[in-house]
């Protein structure tokens, strides 16, 4: 198939968590035979945040490491009907602009013979509803939710007419454990402070446990105000800053653990959906502790992660996890051998093309030369 994927960002993860599970997915498309296109807006907001943080190496660099799959800038002067031709397959991420998501959404609703997906990746279904609302989704096949609960507000606000659960997993191909580096942290954790959603949660959960266990740790992210910057500093704590998604192996296999923290709006109202955190440290073969969240899908197994259900038990975890060298590697086996099985990117990618496959047999055939003899 030809694929063409429509993304906010994929040189750029500034503040974009979503980047690591989108590489993935155009790698492991491209690794199964199909032509792979991405196009990315020049003055997208993550990629111009990266530059002024001083990214531009690594702008540079993500394209290189997907060898065979083609990354495109676009600008207003862009030719939609060009980078649309011959597309088999066409995925929109939520990130884009609403023009841009009806401008593809009309083409398909006007016949053109590609399969057509909306991919949600965020929490914006329940906390910004009236911005998903001007979507005009009516053209597109179908909705990719990252999340059965996700799915069914899809449904149920009768923003589509199908949706599927696509859940986000893991690039194993770059997330993997890396045995030779020598441990020299005690805790790891990468993450944006976003929207002031979570900060209670990251100083009871993060903060405030490692500051009482004196573990020599490191946090790493962008959009920290300077109180949250001046807490982490008096609880001894390292600040990284910005850490590209491609470098995070490292930093997980410099570390003997880290902690998921999911944000406010997961824990309340999107049960189910863990943070893209869980799958890469499971597949780096680091052992996590989570805060408090509903594994409404049974996604993972009890041995796979350690539970945290207050802070007294966060600081107890992760004491144990310090403490007990057996208890740490079974958790962590545990949760590498998990990912392996179930959550990679291969595995999301044979699940999508199931989902095309069931699309396609449920709707009438019009060919390209049918197509274009309607629009000409």
């Amino acid at each position: 198939m030809n694929c063409v994927l429509f993304y906010h960002a994929f040189s750029s993860c500034w503040n974009n968590g979503n980047a690591h599970f989108l590489r993935g997915i155009a790698r492991e498309l491209h690794r199964l035979g199909h032509d792979v296109v991405v196009y990315e807006p020049a003055d997208g907001w993550s990629r111009l945040n990266a530059i002024r943080d001083g990214g531009h190496q690594t702008l540079h660099e993500v394209p290189q490491m997907f060898p065979g799959i083609s990354v495109r800038l676009y600008d207003q002067s862009f030719d939609l009907d060009e980078a649309l031709d011959a597309a088999d397959l066409v995925i929109v991420h939520e990130w884009n602009s609403p023009d841009l998501i009806e401008r593809i959404g009309r083409r398909r609703a006007q016949g053109a013979p590609f399969t057509l997906l909306f991919h949600d990746t965020h929490h914006r279904a329940v906390t910004a509803r009236e911005e998903l609302a001007r979507f005009h989704l009516d053209g597109f096949d179908g909705v990719l939710a990252f999340g059965e609960v996700l799915r069914q507000i899809y449904l149920g606000l009768g923003w589509a007419n199908r949706a599927f659960t696509w859940h986000e997993g893991a690039d194993t191909e770059l997330y993997r454990p890396l045995p030779h580096i020598t441990k020299t942290r005690d805790l790891v954790w990468i993450g944006n402070w976003g929207d002031d959603e979570r900060s209670a949660a990251l100083r009871k959960y993060l903060i405030e446990p490692v500051a009482t266990l004196k573990l020599r740790a490191t946090i790493f992210g962008v959009r920290y105000p300077e109180e949250a910057l001046d807490e982490i500093e008096t609880a001894g704590i390292e600040f990284g800053g910005w850490l590209p998604a491609h470098r995070a192996p490292l930093a997980f296999a410099d570390a003997q653990m880290t902690v998921h923290v999911p944000r406010g709006p997961y824990v309340r109202a999107l049960p189910g959906i863990p943070t893209i955190r869980m799958f890469e440290a499971m597949a780096c073969g680091i052992p996590i502790v989570s805060a408090p969240w509903e594994d409404a899908e049974r996604l993972f197994t009890p041995e796979s992660y350690v539970r945290a259900a207050d802070g007294a038990h966060m600081r107890n975890a992760l004491r144990a996890l310090s403490q007990d060298a057996e208890f740490a590697a079974a958790t962590a086996s545990a949760g590498l051998h998990l990912v392996r099985g179930r959550h990679t990117c291969r595995h999301r990618v044979r699940e999508l093309l199931d989902i095309v496959d069931q699309i396609r047999t449920s709707r009438p055939l019009v060919t390209r030369r049918e197509y274009e003899g309607a629009v000409a």
